[in-house]
């Protein structure tokens, strides 16, 4: 038998610089078979999960509706005076229109501040807005508000009456329904990324691997090996420095030769139809990455749920590999 030659410094290089072993990415005769069992996996969990969450989130969204028409005066004291007191209220409020009013529409009929808005949808306010400034941008929230809410469901408006105990639960079970509506779809897209993040965390764990946060001041090379951490922000050095956020980074136990974790984008999708949103984000991150990092860094997509050969067809022409969900064993061939 010939004895193994040595590498030499020049094979290293290369080495180095050669690209990393395909893993889904170069085997479309399995797309389909993996398409079937990801939709196969989402939907045993949603049928699961969907329900109760569905249920919680409807207790919690009626006790937002009870709350906001309190503070409001069953709707009677609408003015910026009360949304200050009570920024949180804003999401109910835009449930008590005819018809519900979407957050970029509130705003572009307001004419508001996109900022004061996003604030108040968390609950808050701006710490920066002036007084004067801030009571004006309330005003213009209140004053579409005002105009657009349902009034065949708060008929008390019209009379002019306080509302019975019975016209004001069942005004509220009517609002808490379209607010609940509202919030399923991101409570299950949150929860479906937090079980995914989970996965990855338990088959690491399996397997050796150690949750460890990286220092923001080091290198991404220097994580210790062996570890893994989650949501990790990187900068890009070329032109304006850049956050580029990352799900998952892990230095295997025996790093690559470039000294740099693997990074992960966990992605799932409930449907087909909202696959390709964020295509342009991930591709514009991926060139960001290696803009920043070398033509050597793996950036990998985790993926669960719909996505089908269209997505994965372009996943490939921008230079993507992935690993799906109900195969998560596939992390084991990125060297780990």
């Amino acid at each position: 038998m010939h004895q193994r030659r040595k590498l030499t410094i020049r094979d290293k290089k290369r080495k180095i610089h050669m690209p990393p072993d395909r893993i889904n990415a170069d085997k479309p005769h399995l797309w389909k078979a993996d398409i079937a069992a990801s939709v196969d996996q989402f939907n045993q969990w949603f049928m699961r999960f969907a329900p109760v969450e569905f249920r919680s989130t409807r207790i919690k969204a009626t006790e937002h509706v009870k709350a906001a028409l309190l503070a409001t005066h069953d709707l009677r004291s609408l003015d910026a005076a009360t949304l200050k007191s009570n920024p949180s209220a804003l999401p109910t409020l835009r449930m008590c229109t005819a018809p519900p009013l979407a957050v970029d529409r509130l705003i572009g009929l307001a004419d508001a501040s996109k900022n004061l808005v996003g604030r108040m949808e968390d609950g808050k306010l701006p710490t920066k807005l002036k007084d004067q400034e801030l009571d004006t941008e309330l005003s213009k929230l209140c004053r579409i508000l005002t105009k657009l809410l349902d009034r065949d469901i708060f008929r008390w408006l019209d009379a002019g009456k306080n509302p019975s105990k019975d016209e004001r639960d069942r005004a509220a079970t009517i609002v808490a329904d379209r607010l609940t509506n509202s919030l399923a779809d991101p409570v299950i897209r949150n929860a479906q990324e937090r079980r995914q993040l989970d996965a990855i965390a338990r088959f690491l764990m399996q397997h050796g691997y150690r949750l460890e946060s990286h220092p923001a001041d080091k290198p991404i090379s220097q994580m210790k090996p062996g570890t893994y951490c989650f949501r990790l922000n990187l900068f890009t050095k070329k032109g304006p420095k850049v956050k580029v956020p990352v799900d998952v980074a892990i230095q295997p136990k025996c790093p690559r030769a470039d000294g740099l974790p693997i990074l992960i984008e966990a992605k799932s999708a409930g449907d087909y139809t909202n696959t390709n949103k964020r295509r342009k984000e991930e591709a514009k991150k991926m060139r960001q990455l290696k803009d920043t990092y070398g033509p050597t860094i793996q950036y990998v997509l985790f993926l669960g749920g719909y996505f089908d050969g269209g997505y994965l067809g372009y996943a490939v022409t921008d230079g993507f590999d992935w690993i799906w969900e109900h195969r998560i064993e596939d992390l084991l061939k990125l060297g780990l």
